[in-house]
């Protein structure tokens, strides 16, 4: 949990409007990378049901990512479409999001999308970055910068192809 202090106890219509908002939250793709949710890429932190308005906590991926404000208006858009009236979206800076909290759905659904999911930080930097096409683990950084700031740009050397690799952080 997010706040400070447990939500009271909820109803069974509350909790039922409770799972509903949060499956609607998580199911919002993130702008810069489509084929991944908030969930999928770990920023939806918690959903709360407070009285009548439902709370959404989202942490960014960095604290400069452009793609944030987007995100909070998509999330609320598609509670409102979902029927909720009163929703609030809340950016929690900390913890600071790490990738260690992609699912493993969503290190999947990167792969598959051409870009380069992270190690795990507590088992992998260093690790050299597997080609999402061909799976070769020689590649090259051409440069720390990619197609948004949080990739940087690769080329296998197998198959010669460029890709993206989400940074580790």
């Amino acid at each position: 949990m997010v706040a400070a202090s447990s939500p009271p106890a909820l109803a069974p219509a509350d909790l039922d409007r409770l799972r509903r908002a949060r499956a609607t939250a998580a199911s919002v793709p993130d702008p810069e990378i489509p084929v991944l949710t908030i969930e999928d890429l770990g920023i939806l932190r918690d959903v709360q049901l407070i009285d009548d308005t439902v709370e959404v906590f989202v942490t960014p991926t960095y604290s400069g990512c452009p793609a944030m404000a987007a995100i909070e208006a998509d999330v609320a858009t598609a509670l409102h479409q979902a029927g909720f009236e009163r929703v609030r979206v809340r950016r929690v800076l900390a913890p600071a999001w790490t990738t260690d909290w992609l699912s493993e759905a969503g290190r999947h659904k990167l792969a598959v999308y051409g870009i380069a999911p992270p190690a795990l930080r507590r088992s992998g930097q260093g690790r050299p970055v597997a080609c999402p096409r061909c799976g070769s683990v020689e590649t090259e950084l051409i440069s720390a910068f990619g197609s948004t700031p949080c990739k940087a740009l690769h080329r296998c050397l197998a198959c010669r192809e460029p890709f993206d690799a989400f940074k580790c952080h």
